[in-house]
């Protein structure tokens, strides 16, 4: 194999893959389109393999193509996550550490742990962002964030989890209900009430959890909305549009006409676990972990 590729050759090739179009991708690089044809043309000779094929005015990625694309995007991933810690150091920052987590780990969880990590690394920056379970697997997988919280049972090869917190289950009811914790005996009490839930897509198991909870009960909720927000829940439920069962973490840091009922003697936990990529490089995540 000819030693001939340069980094801006790997560029040229990652345009093309993603527009599949040598005049928009030429245009988007602001070279000439035969350039851009002679540079990939040149990168597919000096790499011995051919990345596209070409009919008529179509072009489509080989499978070495699409295998190339996949890696060198990760790499290239990578490769700026480097180059910015880098930065950070010759700025005086240690690093970064970038968190995705649903809105439960925020009530106590992250930050007891984010005090105790500032303890031992004052100089380490800390992004934090709110997203649901399925967005913090697709951003662990790309490198996009180093450490999800995440509640789900099972995640993709490459990621490893660990359990962090297991915790109750607690009704939300309108602060005028009838039913509390006084006269609250068993979820078969509330199967004519209408549920606002979690959506599905929020998780798979948590949300079959919850459904054990009912199939426990004798009956099929009634679910007149879901939503992944907790606050959109309480909203709903504080103007009588339903009740809810949310993991029990989530009583706290609200203030609305609503009340929580822990559901201590149902056998059903929810798990909060934290989970990483094996292969992500960030120094900064390996000191978090074991502060963790």
């Amino acid at each position: 194999m000819k030693h001939q590729i340069e980094y801006r050759h790997l560029r040229y090739f990652l345009a093309v893959a993603e527009t599949l179009h040598f005049r928009k991708a030429a245009e988007d690089l602001f070279i000439s389109q035969p350039g851009l044809s002679r540079q990939i043309k040149r990168l597919e000779e000096n790499l011995g393999i051919q990345l596209f094929e070409r009919h008529n005015r179509k072009v489509k990625l080989t499978q070495v193509g699409i295998y190339l694309q996949r890696e060198i995007n990760m790499n290239f991933k990578q490769l700026d996550a480097i180059l910015n810690h880098a930065k950070l150091l010759s700025d005086g920052i240690d690093g970064n550490l970038r968190l995705g987590y649903v809105g439960s780990a925020m009530q106590q969880l992250i930050p007891d742990l984010l005090l105790k990590f500032k303890e031992t690394h004052p100089k380490i920056l800390i992004n934090l962002k709110e997203i649901d379970n399925k967005q913090q697997i697709e951003a662990l997988l790309n490198q996009e964030i180093e450490v999800g919280f995440i509640r789900q049972e099972r995640v993709p090869k490459g990621l490893e989890i660990k359990l962090t917190q297991e915790e109750t289950f607690s009704l939300v009811l309108p602060e005028n209900h009838p039913i509390n914790t006084s006269n609250f005996k068993n979820l078969a009490q509330l199967k004519e009430e209408h549920f606002i839930l979690f959506d599905a897509s929020y998780s798979k198991s948590y949300y079959e959890k919850v459904m054990q909870l009912f199939d426990d009960s004798g009956y099929t909720p009634m679910i007149s909305h879901s939503t992944i927000n907790a606050s959109s829940i309480y909203r709903l439920v504080e103007n009588n549009f339903g009740i809810s069962i949310v993991p029990t973490s989530l009583n706290k840091g609200y203030s609305m006409k609503i009340k929580f009922i822990e559901l201590k003697e149902v056998p059903q936990r929810t798990a909060l676990k934290i989970v990483w990529n094996g292969n992500n490089t960030n120094p900064v995540l390996k000191s978090f972990l074991e502060v963790l």
